[in-house]
């Protein structure tokens, strides 16, 4: 028996190369701020799109108490929208399962929700709901984050749910189970990825549709009302700081959920 060794000085091909995720995306957003750079020196050049150094600025000027004082009231808008909104979403899809005739009246609900301008809603919002107090949380924000989740984590859950083993069902009808226990033994089992798959693309959602309320006023504090006060006072560095802070806050809300994603359900992120 014999083998063949590997030919020397065979060309490596690029695939051949397999670098590990982190270091890919630090590649990649490195190159991003590097492109940002060039072109904020060069084509944007007083255009209104500040270099990185003139962004680092913004966030040492603005000092922590400046961010932490605004993020922490849109946060608080986020994660309760989050929690009504996926609640919701997450009950009315048990309830179908238990009575599937109500599948039509409850997904026409999640449609409506979806289709109607969020821009509409805001403003209806607006006129209906008190003005809050300075640093409490806005009626308003957190009707649009709930209704930024409502549909997605609607339809997730309703398609995890459907995704149960045919013949585990049957197997919990033989032995006298209801549609109640179907549900607790064998389809919530297997919505699980679903369903947090669905809960974790909400988390952005949630915030992003705070953020948006807040920029139709009534609100003292908030990432959209700190934007809006920097864009008029022509603080280019500040609106972008305040924006990449946004996203960092998303994402990394984005994975906690994926982390407790993998802790509850491993297979549904291919771990064993």
């Amino acid at each position: 028996m014999t083998t063949e060794a590997p030919a020397r000085g065979r060309k490596v091909e690029w695939e051949d190369i397999h670098l590990p995720p982190w270091l890919t995306g630090l590649i990649g957003g490195l190159g991003i701020i590097i492109l940002w750079w060039i072109l904020a020196e060069t084509v944007f050049s007083g255009g209104g799109i500040p270099s990185p150094p003139e962004v680092i600025m913004a966030f040492i000027d603005g000092g922590w108490g400046y961010f932490s004082r605004h993020f922490a009231v849109t946060l608080a808008e986020a994660g309760i929208g989050y929690l009504w909104g996926n609640g919701l979403a997450l009950a009315l899809a048990f309830v179908v399962l238990v009575i599937p005739r109500l599948e039509g009246v409850v997904m026409q609900i999640a449609i409506i929700t979806y289709c109607i301008p969020i821009v509409a809603v805001a403003v209806l919002a607006i006129v209906l709901f008190p003005v809050p107090a300075l640093g409490d949380p806005s009626a308003t924000s957190i009707l649009l984050a709930a209704l930024s989740v409502f549909f997605t984590t609607v339809v997730g859950a309703l398609l995890g749910l459907k995704s149960a083993d045919k013949t585990a069902l049957d197997l919990v009808t033989v032995y006298g189970g209801s549609r109640l226990t179907q549900l607790r033994k064998v389809r919530l089992i297997a919505a699980l990825p679903s369903i947090l798959n669905a809960l974790q693309i909400a988390v952005p959602a949630a915030f992003l549709g705070a953020v948006l309320a807040e920029f139709f006023g009534k609100v003292e504090r908030g990432v959209g009302v700190a934007m809006m006060v920097a864009l008029q006072n022509s603080n280019a560095g500040l609106v972008w700081a305040l924006g990449l802070a946004s996203g960092a806050v998303a994402l990394l809300g984005y994975a906690l959920v994926g982390l407790v994603a993998r802790a509850v359900a491993p297979w549904s992120k291919g771990a064993s």
